[in-house]
């Protein structure tokens, strides 16, 4: 189809998603201006999501405008941003209570030019503090709305998953275990897979990592993750390289690599470092490259977190642990707010105990050590886990991005032939 100009009328877009899905006639649009798709993207994790969902939008609706606030991947990708990511980018209460004011002039000047905008879809990727509100407000407008990456419902406080549903038309998701919670509240919720288990791939290069790296083909490494935000580091740094110690005594020539997430994260670990007893010559902390460093290690030790899935989809055995504040951690255990025995995501995945796991007060040195030397000892024991690991890769490999953009597709159709 074609119009006068021998360019495909602003409709376009419309029509060749109704004639994908089949869902409607070809000739129904939605309106006579292009496809407007509003998105906010909060952290660096959330951009590189967003500019994967614009690029297979894209190629759906050829025609489509993109804006919103997002980051460079996003602005790669065709997306107008009137804010930056980074002007969402605060951590912990404390820090969301000092940028209160400024979070919430910034909502409601985003809720401004949207209407302005008049978007077909709305949708928020993550942030669900920043976006469930404006999902909801512009449900209550008439505009489709989609929340892409669900909160930990699975995890904790699962009724959540109503309020989300009020706010969202769709809920997009990363993990196979949580559309059917959103089933149980009839919210439609579906699994699209996870665009890291797309990213890296099924067999990874352990001699090229650590030619890149510059360590040894034949040497022990332990990989060493304390967190990529300074409070986990201050929680967790001194007992993981107290623990990394600990195994290099048992491992004479044991290389240890810490990957710091930005300048202020490596200037903390390498004054934690100085501290240590660990060998100078064979610590090595790098700048960003953590999955690298996973890739070349042959055990790791991490911080519970998104780090623990990289580590599971690049098969390293890992020992994960986490500290909290001590308030917190009474308050939640007390209100019993948490729903799952396993904190690890390759643990919840699996629905057993892959990797250790030490919270709190079990995150000690001694345990640490003593778990990560377990690893170090029974190399069987990581010959079965990679084969584990590869088959929960493949379930999450399912090209996300572009069943994402499937089911916005299949929204924005079923909302048309509402109309």
């Amino acid at each position: 189809m074609s119009s006068a100009t021998g360019q495909a009328p602003a409709g376009a877009d419309v029509i060749s998603l109704a004639s994908m899905v089949g869902s409607v006639p070809a000739h129904r649009v939605l309106s006579d201006r292009p496809l407007r798709i509003a998105l906010v993207a909060g952290e660096a994790s959330g951009d590189l999501l967003g500019a994967g969902l614009i690029r297979e939008l894209k190629a759906r609706f050829p025609h489509a405008e993109f804006a919103g606030i997002g980051g460079d991947a996003m602005r790669s990708a065709g997306c107008q941003t009137w804010h930056d990511a980074s002007e969402l980018a605060v951590m912990g209460l404390t820090e969301v209570l000092r940028h209160l004011p400024r979070l919430l002039k910034l909502r409601s000047a985003f809720r401004q030019r949207a209407l302005e905008w008049q978007p077909d879809v709305f949708i928020g990727i993550d942030a669900p503090d920043f976006n469930l509100g404006i999902e909801r407000w512009l449900k209550q407008r008439g505009v489709r709305t989609v929340h892409y990456v669900s909160p930990s419902v699975w995890a904790w406080r699962e009724k959540r998953a109503e309020k989300i549903g009020s706010s969202a038309d769709l809920v997009l998701c990363l993990f196979p275990m949580e559309p059917p919670i959103y089933a149980k509240h009839g919210i439609d919720a579906r699994f699209v897979g996870h665009p890291m288990a797309d990213d890296i791939p099924l067999h990874v290069d352990r001699e090229a990592a650590r030619i890149e790296l510059g360590l040894p083909a034949s040497a022990k490494v332990l990989a060493v993750l304390p967190g990529s935000r300074l409070g986990e580091i201050s929680k967790l740094g001194e007992a993981f390289f107290e623990a990394a110690w600990q195994v290099s005594e048992r491992i004479p020539g044991l290389h240890v690599v810490v990957p710091a997430a930005n300048a202020a994260c490596r200037r903390l670990i390498e004054e934690q470092l100085s501290r240590s007893a660990l060998p100078v010559a064979y610590s090595h902390v790098l700048d960003g490259q953590a999955r690298n460093a996973m890739i070349a290690a042959d055990v790791v030790v991490l911080a519970s977190g998104t780090a623990t899935l990289e580590a599971m989809l690049v098969k390293r055995p890992m020992v994960v642990g986490y500290r909290v504040n001590e308030l917190t951690y009474r308050l939640v255990k007390a209100l019993g707010l948490i729903k799952v025995d396993r904190f690890a995501l390759p643990n919840i995945l699996a629905g057993q105990d892959l990797a250790p796991e030490l919270m709190q007060h079990d995150c000690t040195p001694e345990k640490l050590a003593a778990a990560v030397q377990q690893w170090f000892d029974h190399p069987q024991r990581i010959a079965d886990l990679h084969g584990i690991y590869a088959r929960l890769h493949e379930r999450l490999r399912r090209n996300a991005s572009a069943r994402a953009a499937d089911a916005v597709g299949e929204l924005l159709v079923r909302g048309q032939e509402k109309a």
